[in-house]
């Protein structure tokens, strides 16, 4: 099954985190199929930038995103 979810980056306490199109197998910041976004809590406000067109087609093709990532869908207007 494949999933779109978040990839944690950054250093110690300072998060930011990629979303990413993965197998729901792989590891949480392991081997991942194609990298659509981005998403940065720390600013004010949250700094989110998802390209919409890969977004959608991943949708399209039958990927589930987990719940963190389908509310910022939501705030992007993608869903």
């Amino acid at each position: 099954m494949v999933k779109i979810r978040l990839k944690r980056m950054g250093a110690h306490k300072k998060p930011f985190y990629r979303v990413v199109v993965a197998d729901s197998r792989a590891p949480r910041d392991g081997k991942f199929i194609e990298e659509i976004g981005y998403y940065n809590p720390l600013t004010d406000p949250a700094d989110i930038r998802i390209d919409d067109e890969k977004a959608k087609k991943w949708l399209g093709n039958g990927a589930q995103p987990t719940d963190t990532v389908r509310a910022l869908f939501k705030k992007t207007g993608i869903l």
